[in-house]
């Protein structure tokens, strides 16, 4: 067979390890991985001195499309995903108008995003109250699962959801063996915390305390060990809540976990008050509570890290006013994830095989994607050059989402993504987008 195109590198970061090895292309998957020095019959063979990486699956992005395309658009989030190597995104239901919670508003949401994609894009389904009649329908058109808040979720068509409507939902996701992704605030704690206004980062934080975290999680661990459900904890903030999830995994709660890059990488000690560049929900806490999150990565009781990428427009940020309570919640890193990663793994013995883990396999066995998340014969031909060595400051002005901020203005970072493949089609290179749109709209089970 001639392949369609072979890449080269000394560092090939594959499912079982890092190697030097020729990656083999056709018909945009994977059909053979060779050594780095053997023949092979191809219509584009090159070598690259970066390390390649399997394409990034990023499970929690909020696009916004259609609705509230000021704050974020199909085109701009696809084109950062692919700087930042990520050849997957999976939308989240809140945030657009209408939200993902009808099969109606699914198909309004894909007629917005067609032809816009830069990389590939699947959707979650929203459980909010009143909808359970409709979770079932959502899942037959390919969703790859529900997301609820079980407090109030800052957009008001996307309600919260208590523990009566939570239990709703679970059980008759259970029917159908599908997935609950659960924002796991509980609302009484925070009501009973949060100030009316505040520029202090210190009272912020103490409005969203860690305790409101671990009871809700506790909550949902007891619902999935009673119905025996799926459930997915996302941007976990609180290190006290991983015994608890530990011990669940140990008795066999079909529970995971994911964390973000903010929560890994930024610590509560370094943030000026009104600098509400920081402000995210769960909020952004201290680095003995950071290190904690590592070791629970490190120990596998959490599973994954994705961006939560949550922008919004300058205005809402309140920047010339600086109140936390009162500014949008929300961090956008979709573009820097694994540099940000990168840079921290340096001080915690962490391998780029265990990034790219965390980043992609992982991320992509939750969505149940088993084309997608590893360089390995069968899959998608979806990879990313890695530069491990370089180092640049971060400039908000040359990031591709909508809203050009973020709290790691000025910030140095090491590893630099140099070149994106989407199913052996080069997508990125060197700071610009190469070729139109071409990614797919992905449906659970046939991706």
């Amino acid at each position: 067979m001639e392949c369609d195109l072979v890449i080269r590198s000394a560092h090939v970061i594959t499912d079982i390890g890092d190697r030097a090895a020729a990656v083999c292309v056709h018909n945009g998957r994977i059909v053979k991985i060779a050594g780095f020095n053997d023949l092979v019959t191809s219509k584009k063979d090159i070598t690259i001195t970066g390390a390649l990486i399997p394409g990034l699956v990023d499970s929690h992005v909020h696009i916004n499309e259609p609705g509230r395309t000021q704050w974020e658009g199909f085109e701009s989030a696809t084109k950062a995903a692919a700087a930042g190597g990520v050849t997957t995104v999976i939308d989240m239901p809140l945030n657009s108008i209408p939200p993902t919670t009808t099969v109606d508003a699914l198909a309004v949401k894909k007629a917005a995003a067609t032809g816009k994609c830069s990389v590939d894009v699947g959707f979650w389904g929203g459980s909010i109250p009143g909808n359970v009649g409709d979770l079932k329908a959502l899942h037959g058109q390919g969703v790859f699962g529900f997301k609820c808040f079980l407090l109030h979720s800052g957009v008001d068509e996307f309600p919260g959801s208590d523990l009566p409507d939570l239990t709703a939902a679970l059980d008759e996701l259970a029917t159908f063996d599908a997935l609950m992704i659960v924002h796991a605030e509980d609302s009484n704690a925070i009501q009973k915390s949060t100030k009316p206004s505040s520029r202090s980062y210190s009272e912020f934080l103490a409005s969203r305390p860690k305790g409101a975290e671990n009871v809700a999680i506790a909550q949902l661990i007891e619902e999935a060990r009673r119905i025996k459900g799926r459930v997915h904890v996302l941007h976990l903030s609180s290190g006290d809540s991983l015994a608890l999830i530990r011990s669940a995994k140990s008795d066999g709660v079909r529970i995971s976990a994911e964390t973000c890059p903010h929560y890994l990488a930024l610590a509560a000690e370094e943030i000026a008050d009104g600098a509400t560049q920081y402000k995210c929900c769960p909020p952004i806490r201290e680095k003995s509570n950071q290190d904690e999150l590592w070791e629970g990565l490190k120990s596998g009781v959490i599973d994954q890290i994705v961006s939560d990428h949550s922008p919004c427009t300058q205005d809402l940020k309140i920047f010339d006013i600086g109140d936390f309570q009162q500014a949008w919640g929300g961090i956008s890193s979709l573009q820097l994830g694994i540099s940000i990663i990168w840079t921290q793994a340096q001080s915690h013995g962490t391998s780029l095989w265990q990034v790219t883990k965390w980043m992609s396999q992982k991320p992509a066995e939750l969505a149940g994607l088993t084309r997608k998340g590893a360089i390995k014969v069968g899959m998608d031909a979806d990879f990313a050059e890695f530069d491990t060595e370089a180092q640049f400051r971060v400039k908000a002005t040359e990031l591709f989402h909508k809203n050009q901020i973020t709290p790691y203005q000025g910030k140095t970072l090491q590893g630099r993504i140099k070149q994106t493949w989407l199913r052996g089609e080069l997508i990125y290179k060197d700071g610009s987008m190469i070729n139109s749109p071409h990614g797919k709209f992905l449906i659970r089970g046939k991706n």
